[in-house]
Protein backbone atom coordinates (compact mmCIF):
# COMPACT_ATOMS: atom_id res chain seq x y z
CA UNK A 1 0.00 0.00 0.00
CA UNK A 2 0.98 3.72 -0.62
CA UNK A 3 3.00 5.48 2.26
CA UNK A 4 2.30 8.88 3.48
CA UNK A 5 4.42 11.13 5.50
CA UNK A 6 2.84 13.75 7.23
CA UNK A 7 4.93 17.31 7.68
CA UNK A 8 4.01 19.73 10.54
CA UNK A 9 6.07 23.26 10.85
CA UNK A 10 5.37 24.24 14.15
CA UNK A 11 5.71 26.99 16.83
CA UNK A 12 4.04 27.00 20.75
CA UNK A 13 1.56 25.16 19.32
CA UNK A 14 0.67 23.02 22.69
CA UNK A 15 -3.13 23.93 23.10
CA UNK A 16 -3.58 22.58 19.52
CA UNK A 17 -1.11 19.87 18.31
CA UNK A 18 -2.26 16.90 20.09
CA UNK A 19 -5.68 17.12 18.93
CA UNK A 20 -4.55 17.75 15.24
CA UNK A 21 -2.26 14.45 15.39
CA UNK A 22 -4.83 12.50 17.28
CA UNK A 23 -7.19 12.68 14.12
CA UNK A 24 -4.61 11.98 11.53
CA UNK A 25 -1.66 9.88 13.03
CA UNK A 26 -3.56 6.58 12.43
CA UNK A 27 -3.49 7.03 8.86
CA UNK A 28 0.29 8.19 7.81
CA UNK A 29 2.99 6.14 8.21
CA UNK A 30 5.72 8.64 9.30
CA UNK A 31 5.40 11.82 11.17
CA UNK A 32 7.94 15.18 10.30
CA UNK A 33 7.72 17.84 12.74
CA UNK A 34 9.72 21.00 12.44
CA UNK A 35 9.98 23.15 15.21
CA UNK A 36 10.82 27.15 15.03
CA UNK A 37 11.78 27.84 18.35
CA UNK A 38 8.86 26.63 20.79
CA UNK A 39 8.98 27.61 24.58
CA UNK A 40 6.26 25.59 25.69
CA UNK A 41 5.28 21.80 25.54
CA UNK A 42 5.29 21.45 21.61
CA UNK A 43 7.75 18.64 21.35
CA UNK A 44 6.93 16.93 24.22
CA UNK A 45 3.35 16.42 23.22
CA UNK A 46 5.42 15.65 19.23
CA UNK A 47 7.07 12.69 21.13
CA UNK A 48 4.34 10.96 22.02
CA UNK A 49 3.74 10.47 17.91
CA UNK A 50 7.24 10.63 16.67
CA UNK A 51 10.88 10.30 17.21
CA UNK A 52 11.51 12.69 13.91
CA UNK A 53 11.43 16.01 15.93
CA UNK A 54 13.63 18.40 13.63
CA UNK A 55 14.66 22.37 14.76
CA UNK A 56 14.81 25.09 12.81
CA UNK A 57 15.55 28.90 12.99
CA UNK A 58 13.07 30.69 11.67
CA UNK A 59 14.18 33.45 9.35
CA UNK A 60 10.62 35.28 8.47
CA UNK A 61 10.36 32.73 5.69
CA UNK A 62 7.81 30.25 5.63
CA UNK A 63 8.35 28.46 2.23
CA UNK A 64 12.33 27.71 3.47
CA UNK A 65 10.88 26.28 6.61
CA UNK A 66 7.81 24.06 4.72
CA UNK A 67 10.74 22.78 2.54
CA UNK A 68 13.13 21.74 5.41
CA UNK A 69 10.24 19.85 6.25
CA UNK A 70 9.12 18.39 2.88
CA UNK A 71 13.44 17.34 2.30
CA UNK A 72 12.72 15.33 5.52
CA UNK A 73 10.14 12.99 4.53
CA UNK A 74 11.16 9.52 2.91
CA UNK A 75 7.50 7.90 1.68
CA UNK A 76 5.76 8.29 -1.28
CA UNK A 77 3.45 10.96 -0.67
CA UNK A 78 3.38 13.81 1.64
CA UNK A 79 0.33 15.29 3.56
CA UNK A 80 0.79 18.83 5.46
CA UNK A 81 -1.20 20.58 7.63
CA UNK A 82 -1.06 23.16 10.13
CA UNK A 83 -1.42 22.32 13.48
CA UNK A 84 -4.44 23.79 14.19
CA UNK A 85 -5.73 21.76 11.69
CA UNK A 86 -8.07 18.76 12.34
CA UNK A 87 -9.30 16.09 10.52
CA UNK A 88 -12.69 14.88 11.28
CA UNK A 89 -13.72 11.96 11.31
CA UNK A 90 -15.69 11.05 8.22
CA UNK A 91 -13.01 12.56 6.60
CA UNK A 92 -10.51 10.05 8.34
CA UNK A 93 -12.80 7.31 7.02
CA UNK A 94 -12.30 8.76 2.75
CA UNK A 95 -8.35 9.21 3.48
CA UNK A 96 -8.39 5.64 4.66
CA UNK A 97 -10.17 4.29 1.46
CA UNK A 98 -8.34 7.03 -0.60
CA UNK A 99 -5.01 5.52 0.03
CA UNK A 100 -5.20 2.43 -1.31
CA UNK A 101 -5.96 4.28 -4.60
CA UNK A 102 -2.81 6.76 -4.47
CA UNK A 103 -0.76 4.19 -5.81
CA UNK A 104 -2.95 2.40 -8.62
CA UNK A 105 -3.44 6.23 -10.38
CA UNK A 106 -0.33 7.97 -9.11
CA UNK A 107 -1.60 11.16 -8.26
CA UNK A 108 0.31 14.08 -8.11
CA UNK A 109 -1.33 16.34 -6.31
CA UNK A 110 -4.71 15.33 -3.94
CA UNK A 111 -6.57 18.86 -3.26
CA UNK A 112 -9.07 18.74 -0.26
CA UNK A 113 -12.08 20.88 0.93
CA UNK A 114 -10.27 23.46 3.68
CA UNK A 115 -13.17 25.43 6.08
CA UNK A 116 -11.23 28.01 7.88
CA UNK A 117 -13.70 30.07 8.74
CA UNK A 118 -16.65 29.23 11.23
CA UNK A 119 -20.08 30.90 12.88
CA UNK A 120 -20.48 30.84 16.82
CA UNK A 121 -22.30 27.32 15.93
CA UNK A 122 -19.49 25.74 13.91
CA UNK A 123 -21.14 26.03 10.56
CA UNK A 124 -18.42 26.47 7.45
CA UNK A 125 -18.52 30.16 6.57
CA UNK A 126 -15.42 30.22 4.33
CA UNK A 127 -14.19 27.04 2.67
CA UNK A 128 -11.36 27.19 -0.66
CA UNK A 129 -9.67 24.06 -1.99
CA UNK A 130 -6.05 22.95 -0.66
CA UNK A 131 -3.24 20.78 -2.02
CA UNK A 132 -2.83 18.37 0.99
CA UNK A 133 -1.43 15.75 -0.38
CA UNK A 134 1.29 15.64 -2.85
CA UNK A 135 3.45 12.99 -4.47
CA UNK A 136 7.33 13.04 -2.56
CA UNK A 137 9.07 12.21 -6.26
CA UNK A 138 7.56 15.46 -8.28
CA UNK A 139 9.77 17.56 -5.53
CA UNK A 140 7.07 20.23 -5.47
CA UNK A 141 9.14 23.84 -3.72
CA UNK A 142 7.23 26.31 -1.46
CA UNK A 143 7.14 29.64 -2.99
CA UNK A 144 6.49 32.71 -1.04
CA UNK A 145 7.82 34.01 2.06
CA UNK A 146 4.55 34.89 4.27
CA UNK A 147 1.46 32.96 2.22
CA UNK A 148 3.77 30.28 0.65
CA UNK A 149 1.90 28.35 -2.23
CA UNK A 150 3.38 25.22 -3.81
CA UNK A 151 4.43 24.67 -7.20
CA UNK A 152 2.84 22.14 -9.09
CA UNK A 153 2.10 24.15 -12.28
CA UNK A 154 1.73 21.42 -15.35
CA UNK A 155 0.88 18.58 -12.98
CA UNK A 156 -2.29 16.40 -12.58
CA UNK A 157 -4.64 17.33 -9.64
CA UNK A 158 -7.16 15.83 -8.20
CA UNK A 159 -9.84 17.15 -6.33
CA UNK A 160 -11.59 15.66 -3.49
CA UNK A 161 -14.35 15.32 -0.97
CA UNK A 162 -12.50 15.10 2.10
CA UNK A 163 -12.58 18.13 4.60
CA UNK A 164 -10.06 19.27 6.82
CA UNK A 165 -11.34 21.82 9.40
CA UNK A 166 -9.06 24.74 10.62
CA UNK A 167 -9.88 24.86 14.18
CA UNK A 168 -7.91 28.27 15.36
CA UNK A 169 -7.61 28.71 19.14
CA UNK A 170 -5.26 31.43 19.00
CA UNK A 171 -6.76 35.17 18.58
CA UNK A 172 -6.38 36.91 15.63
CA UNK A 173 -2.53 38.44 15.46
CA UNK A 174 -1.30 40.96 13.04
CA UNK A 175 1.66 38.92 12.94
CA UNK A 176 1.92 38.86 9.24
CA UNK A 177 0.64 42.73 8.69
CA UNK A 178 3.72 43.89 10.32
CA UNK A 179 6.05 41.24 8.27
CA UNK A 180 4.68 42.57 4.93
CA UNK A 181 5.04 46.12 6.67
CA UNK A 182 8.60 45.26 7.45
CA UNK A 183 9.58 44.53 4.30
CA UNK A 184 7.94 47.07 2.56
CA UNK A 185 10.33 49.55 4.66
CA UNK A 186 13.12 47.61 3.78
CA UNK A 187 12.55 48.96 0.35
CA UNK A 188 11.49 45.52 -1.24
CA UNK A 189 8.34 45.38 -3.66
CA UNK A 190 5.89 43.59 -2.99
CA UNK A 191 5.02 40.79 -6.17
CA UNK A 192 3.81 37.61 -7.13
CA UNK A 193 0.70 37.38 -5.67
CA UNK A 194 1.93 39.12 -2.12
CA UNK A 195 0.31 42.50 -2.95
CA UNK A 196 -2.86 40.50 -2.62
CA UNK A 197 -2.07 38.63 0.78
CA UNK A 198 -1.08 42.00 2.50
CA UNK A 199 -4.35 43.65 1.18
CA UNK A 200 -5.51 40.45 2.97
CA UNK A 201 -3.71 41.41 5.83
CA UNK A 202 -4.96 45.03 6.26
CA UNK A 203 -8.35 43.96 5.61
CA UNK A 204 -8.10 41.47 8.64
CA UNK A 205 -6.76 43.91 10.97
CA UNK A 206 -9.28 46.49 10.07
CA UNK A 207 -7.10 49.18 7.88
CA UNK A 208 -9.78 49.37 5.47
CA UNK A 209 -8.14 52.48 3.34
CA UNK A 210 -5.24 51.05 3.47
CA UNK A 211 -6.93 47.51 2.07
CA UNK A 212 -8.73 49.37 -0.89
CA UNK A 213 -5.48 50.63 -1.97
CA UNK A 214 -4.07 47.28 -2.24
CA UNK A 215 -6.45 45.43 -3.64
CA UNK A 216 -6.90 47.99 -6.69
CA UNK A 217 -3.33 47.67 -7.04
CA UNK A 218 -4.12 43.85 -7.58
CA UNK A 219 -7.11 44.76 -10.13
CA UNK A 220 -4.60 46.99 -11.97
CA UNK A 221 -2.07 44.52 -12.15
CA UNK A 222 -4.10 42.01 -14.51
CA UNK A 223 -2.43 38.87 -13.47
CA UNK A 224 -5.11 37.31 -10.93
CA UNK A 225 -7.45 34.60 -11.66
CA UNK A 226 -11.28 35.33 -12.30
CA UNK A 227 -12.14 33.48 -8.91
CA UNK A 228 -9.63 36.22 -7.31
CA UNK A 229 -10.39 39.33 -8.93
CA UNK A 230 -14.35 38.47 -7.89
CA UNK A 231 -13.12 37.81 -3.97
CA UNK A 232 -11.22 41.00 -4.38
CA UNK A 233 -14.64 42.97 -5.61
CA UNK A 234 -16.13 41.54 -3.05
CA UNK A 235 -13.60 42.82 -0.22
CA UNK A 236 -14.06 46.12 -1.84
CA UNK A 237 -17.89 46.20 -1.27
CA UNK A 238 -17.09 45.11 2.19
CA UNK A 239 -14.95 48.76 2.91
CA UNK A 240 -17.23 50.87 1.09
CA UNK A 241 -20.14 49.65 3.36
CA UNK A 242 -17.79 49.49 6.22
CA UNK A 243 -17.71 53.93 5.01
CA UNK A 244 -20.92 54.09 4.30
CA UNK A 245 -20.32 54.58 0.85
CA UNK A 246 -23.22 52.45 -0.25
CA UNK A 247 -23.34 53.04 -4.50
CA UNK A 248 -19.23 52.49 -4.77
CA UNK A 249 -20.11 49.17 -2.84
CA UNK A 250 -22.90 48.54 -5.42
CA UNK A 251 -20.93 49.46 -8.61
CA UNK A 252 -17.89 47.26 -7.44
CA UNK A 253 -20.33 44.21 -6.85
CA UNK A 254 -21.62 44.47 -10.00
CA UNK A 255 -18.51 44.62 -11.60
CA UNK A 256 -18.38 40.66 -10.74
CA UNK A 257 -21.10 40.39 -13.30
CA UNK A 258 -18.79 41.23 -16.24
CA UNK A 259 -16.21 38.32 -15.03
CA UNK A 260 -18.43 35.37 -14.36
CA UNK A 261 -21.86 34.30 -13.70
CA UNK A 262 -23.64 36.01 -10.77
CA UNK A 263 -22.25 34.41 -7.18
CA UNK A 264 -24.44 34.21 -3.95
CA UNK A 265 -22.20 36.06 -2.36
CA UNK A 266 -22.21 39.20 -4.36
CA UNK A 267 -26.35 38.37 -4.39
CA UNK A 268 -26.14 39.25 -0.71
CA UNK A 269 -24.03 41.74 -0.53
CA UNK A 270 -26.20 43.87 -2.94
CA UNK A 271 -29.67 42.56 -0.69
CA UNK A 272 -27.94 44.13 2.47
CA UNK A 273 -26.57 47.50 0.77
CA UNK A 274 -30.13 47.87 -0.47
CA UNK A 275 -31.08 46.58 3.15
CA UNK A 276 -29.15 49.75 4.42
CA UNK A 277 -30.82 51.85 1.98
CA UNK A 278 -34.27 50.82 3.40
CA UNK A 279 -34.95 49.75 -0.21
CA UNK A 280 -36.50 46.38 1.15
CA UNK A 281 -38.00 45.39 -1.80
CA UNK A 282 -35.16 45.51 -3.66
CA UNK A 283 -32.97 43.64 -1.12
CA UNK A 284 -35.45 40.90 -1.34
CA UNK A 285 -35.14 40.30 -4.77
CA UNK A 286 -31.05 39.90 -4.72
CA UNK A 287 -31.50 37.26 -2.02
CA UNK A 288 -34.05 35.66 -3.73
CA UNK A 289 -31.97 35.16 -6.60
CA UNK A 290 -28.86 33.98 -4.19
CA UNK A 291 -31.33 31.04 -3.39
CA UNK A 292 -31.14 30.08 -6.82
CA UNK A 293 -27.76 30.18 -8.02
CA UNK A 294 -25.95 26.79 -7.68
CA UNK A 295 -23.10 25.86 -5.64
CA UNK A 296 -19.74 26.50 -7.54
CA UNK A 297 -17.60 23.59 -7.87
CA UNK A 298 -14.22 24.48 -8.21
CA UNK A 299 -13.74 28.15 -6.80
CA UNK A 300 -10.74 29.22 -5.07
CA UNK A 301 -12.94 30.79 -2.28
CA UNK A 302 -16.45 29.40 -0.96
CA UNK A 303 -18.79 31.06 1.50
CA UNK A 304 -21.31 27.64 1.97
CA UNK A 305 -23.68 29.49 4.16
CA UNK A 306 -24.21 32.31 0.96
CA UNK A 307 -25.69 29.13 -1.12
CA UNK A 308 -27.82 27.61 1.56
CA UNK A 309 -29.22 29.47 4.90
CA UNK A 310 -28.02 32.52 4.77
CA UNK A 311 -30.48 34.44 2.13
CA UNK A 312 -33.12 32.98 3.30
CA UNK A 313 -32.12 34.25 7.18
CA UNK A 314 -32.18 37.56 5.40
CA UNK A 315 -35.51 36.97 3.60
CA UNK A 316 -37.42 36.36 7.00
CA UNK A 317 -36.06 39.63 8.53
CA UNK A 318 -37.15 41.29 5.11
CA UNK A 319 -40.36 40.13 5.60
CA UNK A 320 -41.02 40.29 8.95
CA UNK A 321 -40.13 44.35 8.52
CA UNK A 322 -42.72 44.13 6.09
CA UNK A 323 -45.23 42.65 8.20
CA UNK A 324 -45.57 39.93 5.74
CA UNK A 325 -45.26 36.71 8.54
CA UNK A 326 -46.38 34.14 6.21
CA UNK A 327 -43.15 34.72 4.12
CA UNK A 328 -41.08 35.78 7.42
CA UNK A 329 -42.02 31.94 8.49
CA UNK A 330 -41.49 29.95 5.19
CA UNK A 331 -38.20 31.51 4.84
CA UNK A 332 -36.76 30.52 8.62
CA UNK A 333 -38.65 27.37 8.22
CA UNK A 334 -36.16 26.86 5.09
CA UNK A 335 -33.26 28.02 7.03
CA UNK A 336 -34.27 25.24 9.66
CA UNK A 337 -33.51 22.43 6.94
CA UNK A 338 -30.07 23.79 6.65
CA UNK A 339 -29.16 24.46 10.50
CA UNK A 340 -32.12 23.09 12.51
CA UNK A 341 -30.28 23.54 16.10
CA UNK A 342 -29.40 27.77 15.12
CA UNK A 343 -29.94 29.94 17.60
CA UNK A 344 -30.97 32.37 14.54
CA UNK A 345 -33.58 30.12 14.01
CA UNK A 346 -35.46 29.73 17.40
CA UNK A 347 -34.84 33.24 18.14
CA UNK A 348 -37.07 34.20 14.65
CA UNK A 349 -39.37 31.44 15.91
CA UNK A 350 -39.79 33.07 19.02
CA UNK A 351 -40.40 36.71 17.40
CA UNK A 352 -42.50 35.71 15.06
CA UNK A 353 -45.32 34.37 17.43
CA UNK A 354 -44.97 37.50 19.68
CA UNK A 355 -45.41 39.70 16.79
CA UNK A 356 -48.32 37.11 15.70
CA UNK A 357 -49.91 37.63 19.46
CA UNK A 358 -49.82 41.24 19.21
CA UNK A 359 -51.39 41.53 15.66
CA UNK A 360 -54.22 39.35 17.65
CA UNK A 361 -54.52 41.12 20.31
CA UNK A 362 -55.16 44.61 18.43
CA UNK A 363 -57.68 42.38 16.52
Amino acid sequence: MTTISLCLNVKDEEEVLNRCLSSIAHLVDEIIIVDSGSTDKTKEIARNYTDKIYDFKWKGDLSEARNFSFSKATKDYIMWLDADDIVPEESQKKISEFKKNLAIYKMDVVVMEYQYAFDDEGNPTLTQLRDNIVRRECNFRWKGFVHSALDYSGREVFITNIVIKHKKNKLHSDRILKTYESVIEQGKILSNGHPFYYANACFGNKQYRKAMEWYERCLNENIYSDEIQIFIYGQLTDCHIHFNELDKAITCSLHTFHIDSPRAEICCKLGHIHDLKNEIHQAISWYKIATVIDFPQHSTFIQPFYYTWFPHVQLCACYMSLSNYTEAKKHNDIVAEYIPNSSCVTNNEKLLEELKSKIEDMT
